[in-house]
């Protein structure tokens, strides 16, 4: 049976993102939390249909409308398949007591034409232009939001739930191969230009991993390092060669330029022992306990000097913070909690 406040097994439907496959090959963070979610929630004893692309994979039932992720297959067309997407699920709304939408905005069109409530778990806003969806349909949906910082003023939540990982996936390593690591998008946000200065001036070799999402960013900025001063490019990467990256590195360099709402890949690093520096933005000051698992700094300065601090910092203590705040049990305890309420019509409001 389900260790919930529920007395009965739920029938929840988990709508992922089909941008890539659940669980995603390599990067996908939208698509990882739902299949950690749909994972969980049928551990628990729940019904779970998870609606994602034909070669996702689960433990409970696949519906699926899209053969491939449309990032992994031009062929995909990407409004078409959300469309047919989100449509498959709310046609079948009165199969299920709730339906968890991890996939943005769009799925909030729908939710005044069922009667079966909607938790939205709200990954973080794009951009500002996207906000007049969430404003009108806040009253119809229960906003979920994964950071305190990412919680907006205009909108009401039901809970703030971090993300969690199964620390099992992750090889703690207590020591470290001495070199720095970038691991994510290669954007300008992400600050990879900023990781190649920091380890230039560090005199410590880096390497780059994960897909590029900016090409014209990559040529100008990043390329030019590769081959040089220690710089490697690793390419996008899948769980095994993350896993070993990650636990290789002294320290992870996350030196983001926007307010990230949460940061899997900085979870991710700790788990495997892995320190973190990182700018004090968005969430990060949720993530790292700064001096303890890493540090929060402000500029290319403090980051340099951050790094020769790292060695100090117990790689253990990285590992046991996340243990303790941010497993995957932990954060799917928590949804099925709020699942079982919103379902028994239960007041949530005052969730934090």
């Amino acid at each position: 049976m389900p260790t919930t406040p529920s007395s009965r097994p739920l029938r929840i439907a988990v709508l992922a993102s089909i941008a890539h496959r659940a669980p995603p090959r390599g990067y996908g963070p939208w698509e990882q939390v739902a299949s950690t979610l749909a994972e969980g929630l049928v551990a628990l004893g729940h019904d779970v249909t998870l609606f994602a692309t034909a070669d996702s994979a689960t433990s409970g039932r696949l519906h699926a409308e899209a053969p491939r992720g449309y990032e992994e297959d031009p062929s995909v067309d990407a409004k078409v398949y959300e469309g047919l997407h989100i449509a498959a699920a709310f046609e079948r709304a009165d199969s299920f007591d709730v339906i968890s939408n991890q996939f943005d905005f769009l799925p909030l069109t729908y939710s005044r034409l069922v009667d079966i409530p909607l938790v939205t778990t709200v990954h973080g806003f794009s951009s500002e232009r996207i906000l007049p969806v969430y404003r009108r349909y806040d009253a119809t949906s229960h906003y979920v939001a994964i950071s305190g910082s990412d919680r907006h003023p205009d909108l009401g939540y039901a809970a703030t739930i971090h993300h969690g990982i199964d620390p099992a996936q992750f090889t703690f390593r207590p020591d470290s191969q001495g070199y720095l690591l970038f691991l994510g998008r290669i954007h300008p946000d992400k600050g990879t230009h900023l990781a190649v200065e920091v380890a230039r001036r560090a005199g410590l070799p880096l390497r780059i991993a994960g897909i590029v999402q900016d090409d014209a960013y990559f040529t100008e900025r990043v390329l030019p390092h590769v081959g040089h001063d220690g710089v490697t490019y690793e390419g996008p990467v899948g769980p095994a060669e993350r896993d070993a990256l990650l636990g290789g590195a002294l320290a992870l360099l996350h030196l983001i330029g926007f307010a990230e709402p949460f940061g899997l890949s900085v979870v991710e690093s700790l788990a495997t022992g892995t320190p973190v520096v990182a700018f004090a933005l968005g969430s990060m000051p949720e993530l790292v306990r700064h001096g303890t698992t890493g540090f929060l700094v402000d500029d290319v300065e403090e980051a340099v000097a951050a790094v020769a601090q790292v060695p100090h910092l117990s790689r253990a203590a990285c590992r046991a913070d996340v243990e303790e705040r941010f497993t995957a049990r932990r954060m799917v305890a928590e949804y099925a909690a709020l699942f079982a309420d919103v379902a028994a019509g239960r007041s949530v409001a005052a969730r934090s």
